[in-house]
């Protein structure tokens, strides 16, 4: 079985949200003994000197017995910081162009 195949053959479920130079990954996995993981990948473009596109990534691996603890402690991260700066994003002031969308794997339309 080739790698890429094998590979994704384990996806069960997938979400992407594209935020200006960044997107993000939701995937739902299936380890061998068949239970579901989720890992959260973050991918950023970037260009080299000679203009060639490249892309770092970033992942995070979430499994069952820590979704309540890591839910709890990004809800109040992210309360936090509303309740500290508000809900206005000061990075968006500098890219006019700048558009937060969420996609399906499988479309490219608009959820």
């Amino acid at each position: 079985m080739s790698e890429y195949k094998e590979r994704h053959e384990n996806e069960i479920f997938t979400k992407v949200l594209k935020a200006g130079r960044r997107t993000y990954f939701f995937d739902v996995r299936e380890t061998k003994a068949g239970d579901y993981y989720l890992t959260i990948t973050e991918s950023k473009k970037n260009f080299g000197e000679n203009g060639e596109a490249t892309f770092e990534k970033h992942k995070i691996y979430l499994y069952k017995e820590d979704f309540k603890s890591f839910q709890e402690m990004f809800n109040e991260s992210t309360d936090f910081i509303i309740n500290e700066k508000g809900e206005d994003v000061i990075s968006e002031k500098h890219d006019k162009d700048f558009k937060s969308k969420s996609y399906t794997i499988d479309s490219d339309d608009e959820v």
